[in-house]
């Protein structure tokens, strides 16, 4: 059985988003490196043309979908590095995760998470790209 704590230690400002500072992870399982998704359905299309929302959702649905597809969820997820093409879309990201990241951890532990703001993603329709890492 793996064993992840999400932590916010003492000693510095408590994040400013749902994730946490630090994953700890104890375990003799497999850590899986999940590419950074993008908001494309199955078949490669893009979701939701200018539609941040609609892209976060299929971003974190595909990963979701990887998750599943290795018995795993994402309670397995011990961290996130997520890019945005555009600063505009900071406070974006933060109200979709508040939104919807209690249902994705139920148990409000949030897996840490690296914002960056980049240039330009793979095709420029592309307004985020998530890339994760979780322990199975």
């Amino acid at each position: 059985m793996i064993e992840i704590e999400m932590k916010n230690p003492a000693g510095v400002a408590a994040p400013l988003g749902p994730y946490s500072h630090v994953a700890r992870l104890k375990t003799h399982q497999e850590l899986i490196f999940i590419a950074g998704q993008l908001p494309v359905d199955i078949e490669g299309n893009l979701v939701g043309q200018n539609d941040f929302d609609r892209q976060c959702a299929q971003v974190y649905g595909n990963i979701g979908s990887i998750l599943r597809g290795l018995d795993a969820d994402f309670s397995n997820v011990v961290q996130f590095t997520t890019y945005i093409t555009d600063e505009d879309y900071i406070p974006l990201i933060r109200g979709w995760r508040k939104r919807e990241f209690p249902s994705m951890f139920a148990n409000g532990a949030y897996p840490p998470n690296t914002l960056l703001v980049i240039d330009q993603l793979a095709d420029e329709s592309f307004m985020i790209e998530v890339q994760t890492v979780a322990a199975i």
